[in-house]
């Protein structure tokens, strides 16, 4: 590549070279910043690869984590399920014995009346 730049008075120095300044401020500011590279880390991009250590800990992590709060609410809804199964086990034994209460008053009642008929039946006579 030929290079065709020319200094002049006007234009001593290259165009594109970094260490021209251009107020008189500049002049005592180390400029060999601007040559480097700056790394921004963002948050939404992950640098490491699928294969990186730290990386597959962290997701075995998330993962077992994720797993946990599955298995509390596993845990959660069994003890529910095993609290409902005692009450409706409890509430069908009070029923059965209400069910046998309620047909030994009806069989009272039935001994009662009759004998309560029996009773006028032998008045009237």
């Amino acid at each position: 590549m030929k290079d065709n730049f020319r200094p002049s008075a006007a234009q001593p120095n290259r165009p594109n070279d970094k260490r021209t300044y251009t107020t008189h401020k500049e002049h005592g500011e180390d400029m060999s910043h601007e040559n480097e590279s700056t790394i921004t880390s963002h948050p939404s991009k992950e640098d490491r690869g699928a294969l990186d250590l730290t990386f597959l800990i962290e997701e075995h992590k998330k993962q077992i984590w994720e797993y946990k709060q599955k298995e509390s609410e596993w845990i959660k809804t069994d003890n529910i399920l095993q609290g409902s199964k005692k009450i409706i086990d409890e509430l069908s034994t009070k029923l059965v014995g209400l069910a046998r209460r309620i047909q030994e008053l009806e069989y009272d009642n039935a001994t009662y009346k009759k004998e309560i008929e029996k009773m006028l039946a032998d008045k009237k006579i």
